[in-house]
């Protein structure tokens, strides 16, 4: 039985890869977002309106959307496991991340996550997972490279087996074990800086003012930063966020922009505005040695929202560690007013390691070239619009979302589950009419959109990219909503 049980699985090869999303986001206080001192300052003695658009007000403790014990399906904790053969027993093999290439590993999760688990047949024999304390479990898988996923939702906290239900396989060797801790993941302590940009960290509204010179002061800054759960990786970036600042000024503006490189940085790097018409949309003029300051005024001709980024060769390599941002021109009189706005945006990272490997990672080039990224991201990592700076709203709140693309290389089909866009103003166009009741917008990268909707139910509402195998990759974000949520919009049950 021994041979027999060896000579199925014989040619039994390990892979690396872990899909490992993130968590459900924290229930906390969220304070109104900030803007880098001098990142895009008046020049003249009239100061922009004070406008209740913008920001993101405190939200009560008591918001139900927040709880930590409500699933979000969109944003699972996920573990590869594949079936093999390990000192001469039947086994299950991490595939990828802290468990990779483990035997039998030990799956950490905190209360209150959603865990997914995917398992793969790697030798062609019958398998499954089983956790019984869940009442969870895979399909039988039965060809070699056959796949089955499962999830559920982590809501009792101790240590439960998995293992396989085919007869003879648990005794065999395929058990592991499931540690539920208590507590939020997102309390554990980082491993580097926090480069991701609060969604709620933009400049008001500038509204009805005549055309003026506006000084934008940006500083490329090269550092450390969490990019996962135990994952670093050395970013590029203007003025130490991901994005960039939300540069805010009106059509007819003069825009002076002072670029300045650290002396301790390591490259040379510029920038190109989009919204900005001559050579290189800048960057011919912006080219900056370390300890070095670049400066160049352009006019600002037409409105839209437009993408700015890095364009000192290899611009890939500079968009991709983390060098872009956007620029609004606001039409004369501004845009259609809201009572909240956020910033948002995608972008890709090309690391040597697969997805989710903890440590330091570095950038693999050509990776970068073949555009086989390891994470796509909302403002620039892993749990950034979840677990670090969800958005927050109210029931009857306008909002508003200014969207773009750094990329370098993918386009986003940018979608709010849950919602249908009141407004989207294809490709950033503020002077055509805006499109209506619009349920998912296509972004190109170096691109960038505006999307209203009225928020009409309280819950969670989840940001994604529609091409969803990203969301595996860390692509996600909440929009949390503080009000009713048993109305006649939604509700559990029949038709009253």
């Amino acid at each position: 039985m021994k041979l027999h049980r060896a000579a199925m699985i014989l040619g039994f090869v390990v892979l690396g890869l872990i899909w490992s999303s993130v968590a459900n986001a924290e229930q906390h206080q969220h304070a109104l977002g900030t803007t880098e001192a001098g990142a895009n300052t008046p020049m003249a003695d009239e100061q922009p309106p004070a406008s209740t658009s913008g920001g993101s007000p405190a939200v009560s403790n008591s918001n139900p959307a927040a709880s930590t014990m409500q699933m979000s399906s969109h944003a699972p904790v996920v573990f590869t496991l594949r079936t093999g053969i390990a000192e001469g027993r039947m086994v299950f093999i991490g595939d990828g991340g802290e468990i990779d290439r483990k035997v039998n590993p030990t799956l950490m999760v905190h209360d209150g996550e959603t865990v997914q688990i995917n398992l793969i047949n790697g030798e062609g024999a019958q398998h499954d997972v089983v956790i019984d304390q869940y009442a969870a479990r895979s399909a039988i898988v039965t060809g070699k490279n056959a796949s089955s996923t499962f999830s559920f939702v982590a809501s009792k906290v101790g240590e439960f087996d998995y293992y396989c239900s085919v007869p003879g396989h648990r005794q065999a060797g395929m058990q592991g074990l499931l540690q539920v801790m208590p507590g939020n993941r997102a309390e554990m302590g980082a491993t580097a800086t926090d480069i991701t940009r609060d969604p709620a960290d933009l400049p008001p509204p500038i509204g009805a003012r005549q055309p003026r010179i506006v000084r934008v002061d940006l500083e490329t800054v090269e550092l450390k930063g969490q990019l996962d759960d135990k994952t670093s990786y050395t970013y590029w970036t203007f003025n130490g966020k991901v994005p960039g600042p939300f540069v805010r000024v009106r059509v007819g503006d003069t825009v002076e922009v002072h670029l300045k490189n650290p002396e301790e940085s390591l490259m040379i790097h510029s920038v190109d505005f989009h919204g900005a018409i001559g050579p290189g949309g800048g960057a011919e003029f912006t080219q900056t040695d370390p300890g070095s300051e670049a400066v160049v005024t352009f006019k600002a001709l037409e409105p839209g929202i437009f993408v700015y980024h890095c364009a000192t060769p290899s611009v890939p390599t500079h968009i991709s560690n983390g060098m872009y941002g956007l620029l609004l021109v606001e039409p004369e009189g501004g845009l259609p007013q809201v009572d909240r706005e956020f910033y948002v945006m995608q972008g890709e990272i090309y690391t040597v390691q697969p997805f989710g490997t903890p440590g330091d990672q570095e950038l693999d080039y050509e990776k970068l070239l073949d555009q086989r990224p390891e994470y796509f991201l909302f403002n620039g990592s892993v749990g950034a619009l979840t677990r670090t700076h969800p958005l927050y709203a109210n029931v009857g709140d306008s909002v508003r979302i200014f969207f773009g693309v750094g990329g370098p290389n993918f386009t986003s089909s940018f979608h709010v589950i849950g919602e249908i866009f009141d407004h989207a103003y294809v490709l950033g166009s503020v002077t055509s009419p805006p499109l209506t009741g619009v349920q998912t917008v296509s972004v190109p990268p170096g691109g960038a959109t505006i999307i209203d909707f009225k928020i009409h139910r309280g819950g969670r509402y989840t940001l994604v990219d529609h091409a969803l195998s990203r969301l595996e990759r860390g692509l996600v974000g909440f929009l949390d909503v503080d009000g009713p949520r048993d109305d006649a919009i939604m509700y559990k049950g029949p038709a009253k």
